[in-house]
């Protein structure tokens, strides 16, 4: 028998057949599933004012408990775990996450799934009650100024230094996204921050040839 042939021996008896009780494995998987319920009802709460994916949600708790499974899997034995490495690695998810905060949920579920499955159920759980804190904390944290897209629609082109002027006492730093001439009217599209909206408009609303201004929430950046 060759070197190669007593190391691969000496390798595979190593990680092969890990006995795994079954008192372990469910205490494990039951623990997974606490925690997915409990990414569950933070994320219904987190988006509860916003659009709400039921769907995605309940995947999170089969994510968290799935993959637990799966690190228990592989750590019962070598030759298992690279074949379901081969298996996985074909796997191809199309679906796109609009928003990044979703993303985070899911990174938030696999990872608390393979430490689960790994065995270290109580930093899971500091996981859990530590990314809680740090999301509401920054989530809920007040704005002062919120980004705001402003429609000024005027009768003539001539009063856009008067629009400009009226804006650049609210807000220095607008930005104008973009500016539609027609052959009776010309239209403004700009980007604001202002904690005064409502005498903003009111002052537009006096500059002589603007017809009408409207004012709607855009959900970009914001200043803390």
């Amino acid at each position: 028998m060759s070197v190669q042939d007593v190391i691969k021996k000496s390798f595979l008896q190593g990680f092969q057949n890990t006995q795994i009780s079954m008192r372990t494995l469910a205490l494990t998987l039951l623990v997974a599933g606490l925690l997915g319920i409990y990414i569950f009802f933070v994320y219904r709460m987190m988006t509860a004012n916003s659009f709400y994916s039921k769907s995605f949600n309940v995947s999170l708790i089969l994510m968290c408990v799935i993959t637990s499974a799966i690190i228990i899997t592989i750590q019962s034995s070598v030759v298992v775990s690279l074949g379901m490495v081969g298996a996985l690695s074909i796997v191809r998810f199309r679906t796109a996450v609009k928003d990044p905060l979703d993303l985070i949920f899911m990174f938030w579920s696999i990872s608390v799934g393979i430490i689960c499955g790994a065995g270290m159920l109580g930093l899971a759980t500091i996981l859990c009650i530590g990314a809680t804190v740090l999301v509401l904390v920054f989530y809920y944290l007040p704005e002062t100024r919120k980004s705001m897209i402003l429609v000024v629609n005027a009768s003539d082109n001539d009063c856009a230094d008067l629009i400009y002027d009226t804006v650049k006492k609210y807000d220095k730093h607008y930005h104008v996204k973009s500016r539609n001439l027609t052959q009776d009217n010309v239209d403004f599209l700009m980007e604001i921050r202002v904690k005064d909206s409502e005498r903003l408009l009111k002052d537009l609303q006096g500059v002589k040839g603007v017809t009408s201004v409207s004012l709607m929430a855009h959900k970009g950046e914001s200043v803390y």
